[in-house]
């Protein structure tokens, strides 16, 4: 099987701070999407974090298949990826992960949401890691 990788044009697209619309498998359930925040690596996995508790991480520990489905903002020509694959949930490296991504997302010079960050620092994290084995896009 030839590895799947993310074009330099996707990884140019998913650097920027979209939302994606993160899906675990669930079985008979209907799929249940969230918005989350995300970084692309340099080993072209897909990483963001959550709460250990969290629901999708126990659907995870039952079933590893997981997708991320990012879409340009309204007013910019129609572009998508979608990333599909196998989903690790790694005990370290979470925080720094929601650390980095708060920078890129929020402006942390406002108190409020460094309160906001410093707040879900404290809690037990764990990141998720996408291995893709299928990405889909659409570019005009």
């Amino acid at each position: 099987m030839v590895p799947v990788t993310l074009t330099p044009a996707d990884l140019e697209f998913l650097r920027r701070p979209l939302y994606g619309f993160f899906t675990v498998a669930t079985g008979a359930h209907p799929p249940q999407p969230r918005p989350v925040w995300f970084e692309t690596t340099d080993h072209g996995t897909i990483e963001l974090f959550t709460l250990a508790d969290a629901a999708k991480v126990r659907r995870l520990r039952t079933d590893p298949r997981a997708s991320l489905v990012v879409a340009a903002p309204v007013g910019e020509r129609e572009r998508w990826v979608s990333v599909a694959g196998a989903t690790t949930l790694e005990s370290q490296g979470a925080q720094q992960l929601a650390t980095r991504l708060a920078n890129r997302y929020w402006d942390l010079t406002d108190e409020g949401r460094a309160a906001e960050l410093q707040q879900m620092l404290g809690a037990d994290l764990l990141r998720l890691v996408i291995h893709p084995d299928t990405v889909t896009r659409y570019t005009p």
